[in-house]
């Protein structure tokens, strides 16, 4: 299953923290620490959009396919018109922005920031200087699951209910002592699976009496003979079939049957750590950001790179 690598035209200039596929489309939102946001159209391999800001851009998502979103280490939300190509500071946190999503369901931009605070914007409200919620570790990673807002920090996922933000909090503790680097939530928002720093994938289902939930290791590695453990930057579910790929910071990207936990392909080496990955909406594409990511001090600073993958087949894949 080689990909092919699309052409950026332009290097990007600092590592790439985040990249979206569109709701409906083929176009993918790239944000980096270059402070550049950029839209491309894949299957042209056309630039649509490059818009800088003031601060290094530490996550994206889309509002719909004409409007984007970003978050800054400026503190700022910035909010994109992806046809004329204009931005606006849409709120602001005090701090680094590190995660920012959008709920189609209930209208919600919502933030983390370095401080410790969770923001909940109301995009239709002219003002709005957000519902803020102060919480007891910084989160580093969050997805959005029907209208509960998965929120990782530390070794735990707290769930958040978007419709009653006054309401109480569930926080689901993880059986591990190392921190968890990224959450993603099943298409089916029957549960979520967490990317840990250690290698290890953790599956969690809402429903108690689902007995498929569990913690897996993806991504140890031997060197010298000793277990190596390596850090899941990122997860990318696929939408129609129950299966997921991981990538982690040396740059492997392993596909990954859910219910068996057995692997079904792993993808030829990426030149540096995979920081970012995503499937397109029907999930016939997946995409894969081979980037530098701060997170090692030992990693490749080479130029940034997007690579492109058809999926066709994907449920056989575990026979290529």
């Amino acid at each position: 299953m080689e990909g092919s690598r699309l052409d950026l035209r332009e290097p990007i200039g600092d590592a790439i923290s985040r990249i979206r596929f569109a709701p409906r489309s083929n176009n993918l939102l790239i944000s980096s620490w270059d402070s550049v946001l950029r839209l491309y159209d894949v299957d042209g391999s056309e630039l649509r959009l490059e818009s800088i800001s003031e601060g290094a851009l530490l996550d994206c998502c889309f509002e719909d396919e004409e409007t984007a979103l970003s978050a800054g280490s400026d503190g700022c939300i910035r909010r994109y018109n992806l046809c004329s190509g204009t931005q606006d500071v849409a709120g602001k946190h005090g701090d680094c922005i590190k995660c920012i999503e959008y709920s189609a369901q209930t209208g919600q931009v919502i933030t983390s920031s370095l401080d410790k605070k969770l923001k909940f914007w109301d995009m239709n409200r002219s003002g709005n200087s957000g519902c803020t919620k102060v919480v007891d570790s910084d989160v580093w990673s969050m997805a959005l699951c029907g209208v509960y807002l998965l929120a990782a920090g530390g070794t735990a996922v707290d769930v958040h209910d978007l419709r009653n933000l006054n309401g109480p909090v569930q926080s689901k503790e993880l059986s591990t002592d190392y921190p968890i680097r990224c959450v993603r939530s099943f298409p089916t928002c029957q549960g979520y699976v967490t990317g840990l720093v250690d290698g290890c994938v953790a599956l969690k289902y809402f429903d108690p009496t689902n007995e498929m939930g569990g913690v897996f290791r993806c991504h140890p590695k031997s060197k010298n003979g000793r277990l190596h453990l390596v850090a899941i930057n990122d997860i990318g579910l696929h939408p129609c079939y129950d299966t997921f790929v991981t990538g982690d910071n040396e740059g492997y990207a392993i596909m990954w049957d859910a219910q068996g936990r057995k692997k079904l392909f792993e993808f030829p080496r990426y030149p540096n750590s995979v920081s970012s990955l995503t499937y397109n909406c029907n999930g016939q594409l997946l995409a894969v950001a081979s980037s530098f990511t701060y997170h090692e001090a030992n990693e490749v600073e080479e130029a940034p790179q997007i690579f492109i993958h058809k999926m066709e087949n994907l449920a056989r894949t575990s026979s290529a």
